[in-house]
């Protein structure tokens, strides 16, 4: 860990995909983050003093102990690898980062952008209407577009994991996109055997479970976000 530099010491989560990507790495990490729950069916992620650390309104976002605010999951994600390198999820060496970062960003473009727009534009339509601009004759197309990158993903599989022999942050990734909305009713193909035991082999890790938002009663009790001055 860098002693020298600002440290982790707050992350601002919720319930959501990303959010649980974090708490995935962060499990996986074994490293203890004080957890502040943001009550997003409250609009707490609106208020003025919230909006103040995160203009975006969104989780996660993770507080360092200089006062820095530190949002996007890939970013925290990548933060955190450099203070906390072991166990390495993006890599060892720069030639391991880029393959790790390569898969990390073709499974978010082929699969989980696509998916993601597919449930925001159909199932989440009434929900998400109001915070973005939805396109609901193109849902079905969006989804349509993620299982086809699903089916290139199946075809290229060839070891356990995604980016290589090591369980990496591109695992997590889609692992938690996969898991969220295969409920939602955008299933793996049935013919996507390799994928389908990928997904089993991902969902069997200890911080697969743990992650999940039910476990938040773990959480540091909560008190209210403060700007740092």
């Amino acid at each position: 860990m860098d002693e020298l530099g600002p440290q982790p010491v707050r992350l601002f989560d919720s319930f959501g995909i990303v959010p649980r990507v974090i708490r995935f790495f962060v499990l996986e990490k074994d490293i203890d983050i004080p957890r502040y729950e943001v009550d997003l069916l409250l609009g707490e992620n609106r208020d003025p003093e919230f909006l103040k650390l995160n203009p975006s309104g969104q989780t996660p976002a993770l507080e360092l102990s200089d006062g820095t605010i530190i949002c996007e999951g890939p970013v925290i994600c990548e933060f955190i690898e450099e203070i906390f390198p072991a166990p390495p999820l993006i890599g060892r060496t720069s030639r391991d980062r880029a393959i790790t970062k390569m898969w990390w960003r073709r499974v978010e473009l082929n699969i989980c952008q696509p998916m993601i727009l597919g449930f925001y534009y159909g199932e989440g339509i009434e929900t998400y209407r109001t915070r973005m601009r939805c396109i609901p004759e193109a849902a079905q197309g969006m989804k349509e577009r993620g299982q086809d990158g699903m089916r290139w993903l199946n075809g290229l599989l060839r070891g356990e994991w995604i980016a290589g022999p090591s369980f990496t942050v591109a695992d997590i990734h889609l692992f938690c996109f996969l898991d969220d909305l295969v409920e939602k009713g955008q299933d793996i193909p049935s013919e996507c055997d390799a994928l389908r035991s990928w997904r089993e082999r991902a969902g069997n890790r200890k911080a697969a479970e743990m992650s999940m938002w039910r476990w938040r009663s773990a959480a540091t009790p909560a008190e209210s976000p403060v700007v740092s001055s």
